[in-house]
């Protein structure tokens, strides 16, 4: 019963063979996925995948890479995508300050434009930030309650801060990466937090976890991932799945009376 909160299926690293993957995703204890959008493109394909699998939600929004192009006629296009009934989440969005394009000031227009349109439908919002920790965190800050809730997508900071953002209310993605070798400060945030802040997520076909690192990645590498919470959490491989699948719904708003494979 596990729930990856976090995939890119629309992807072409997936055009060779997408409609078999997905329909083996139930069989293989892979009960839903949200496709994330990463600009306006994405973000209709993710509504798409969902429309055509039951198991499918989708989240729609502009990647700060992709803020560079971004028109007020997209900000129209998402808010109307909103009102679509497996639209579970604005993102992804954030900051992401790793390349210096776009243009810092770009990135943060549209961050808070967005964040703004998640406030206006009570959304919650999938946050992506890559060497913008501080930023990211006042911004969201600002917010306070006025959002409601999110998930700091493919969690790479402290502890402290990670502490800090499950304080805020917002869960903490947690991907392949846990399990490499040198992801040590990962490691720690999920020592550090409590299962019941912590969800599972693939960002496939990125990210793979080992012993699959370097792969294409998909859902059905998530039992690395939920083997190694255990481990560091000492709890079973069970208690991180059914605790995680409670914490997607309740991310996502996802009612389980609502939800065909709960």
């Amino acid at each position: 019963m596990i729930f990856d909160t976090h995939a890119h299926y629309d992807d072409e690293a997936f055009d060779q063979d997408r409609d078999e993957l997905l329909n083996s995703m139930n069989e293989n204890g892979i009960i839903n996925i949200v496709n994330v959008g990463a600009d306006i493109r994405s973000s209709g394909n993710s509504i798409a995948l969902a429309e055509r699998y039951d198991y499918i939600y989708a989240a729609v929004g502009v990647h700060p890479s992709d803020t560079a192009g971004i028109t007020e006629d997209d900000l129209e296009q998402i808010q109307v995508w909103t009102k679509e009934e497996k639209v579970v989440a604005i993102g992804e969005i954030g900051l992401d300050y790793y390349y210096k394009e776009p243009e810092k000031e770009i990135q943060r227009k549209w961050f808070v434009k967005q964040l703004e349109l998640a406030k206006s439908c009570g959304l919650p919002v999938i946050i992506h930030s890559r060497e913008a920790a501080n930023e990211t965190f006042e911004i969201l800050k600002s917010y306070g309650d006025k959002i409601s809730g999110g998930v700091i997508h493919c969690y790479s900071y402290s502890p402290e801060l990670a502490k800090e953002y499950v304080k805020m209310g917002y869960y903490i993605g947690i991907g392949g990466v846990v399990t490499f070798k040198n992801a040590k400060k990962l490691k720690e945030t999920v020592e550090a937090c409590p299962l019941d802040s912590i969800v599972l997520e693939t960002d496939c076909p990125y990210l793979s976890p080992e012993p699959n690192r370097g792969k294409r990645n998909s859902s059905l590498n998530l039992p690395y991932v939920v083997s190694e919470i255990a481990r560091l959490k000492k709890v079973s491989d069970a208690e991180v799945i059914e605790r995680t699948y409670r914490n997607a719904l309740d991310l996502y708003h996802i009612h389980p009376a609502k939800n065909n494979k709960n």
